[in-house]
């Protein structure tokens, strides 16, 4: 996150601030690491702390002293898993769409910054990719990143493209022209492709899913060795665009 970013934050939403920290890193941190990505003093770190691990959203092990989710984090990921009516909607789409293409395929979400894979089914062939369920990843790389910053609103898609910007190499990164091309050439094929940009040799392709009033809920990717499947490229668009309709349209008539 950013400095501008964290001084951005309500005084009352910090303690929502050390939580998402928390959730994102994927590993346990020290209070000193907590302090260096929030930008919070150190005392008001603890007091954003205190009611996290009151409530169980956070623990601190007995041993390291480090922090990670605590076990109420389960229950809330789980009620997720079980009652999203997005979860539910997409879980026969992303199935039927595996069993089609014999590749893997995923949903994809944008929360606030970055993209989270809500959830990953396997196919049964080999795959190496840096997506799995709960892992969040660039809002800026990838099929699946572009197919949703796409549709953001225009002053959010600004601050994403700027901070990507800022945090990369301009010598590692397309110019931000080009990739203002490649969002409006998005918007008008209504998907995105991507070859080598997240894992080395994965293709693949994305395509956002709406709700009601064209709100923008996730994108459905599907993703393959790139040498595997040269000949089906546009096979496996076609599919999944079809399969991102059909949940949309689950979405806006339940």
């Amino acid at each position: 996150m950013s400095t501008a970013s964290k001084d951005l934050i309500p005084q009352n939403e910090r303690v929502l601030q050390v939580l998402t920290c928390i959730a994102r890193h994927g590993e346990a941190l020290s209070a000193r690491e907590l302090v260096e990505q929030t930008g919070l003093p150190l005392s008001t770190l603890y007091r954003q702390l205190a009611p996290l691990k009151k409530w169980g959203l956070v623990q601190e092990h007995a041993q390291t002293g480090l922090y990670e989710p605590g076990p109420l984090a389960v229950q809330l990921a789980r009620g997720f898993d079980q009652h999203s009516w997005l979860m539910n909607a997409a879980r026969d789409e992303l199935a039927e769409l595996v069993q089609k293409s014999g590749e893997s395929v995923g949903l994809l979400a944008y929360v606030n910054g970055q993209v989270v894979c809500l959830d990953m089914q396997e196919s049964q062939q080999a795959l190496r990719c840096s997506f799995a369920k709960g892992r969040a990843s660039s809002s800026v790389r990838g099929a699946s990143a572009k197919a949703l910053l796409a549709y953001l609103p225009p002053a959010l898609q600004d601050d994403l493209l700027a901070q990507n910007f800022l945090e990369n190499s301009p010598l590692s990164s397309p110019s931000l022209q080009d990739l203002q091309t490649q969002l409006n050439r998005i918007r008008e094929q209504r998907y995105a492709t991507s070859e080598n940009e997240v894992d080395l040799g994965i293709w693949g392709v994305s395509a956002p899913v709406f709700s009601g009033r064209g709100k923008l809920e996730a994108t459905l990717s599907l993703m393959a060795p790139a040498q595997r499947i040269q000949e089906r490229k546009q096979e496996f668009i076609n599919m999944t665009l079809a399969a991102a309709d059909r949940l949309s349209r689950k979405l806006q008539h339940p």
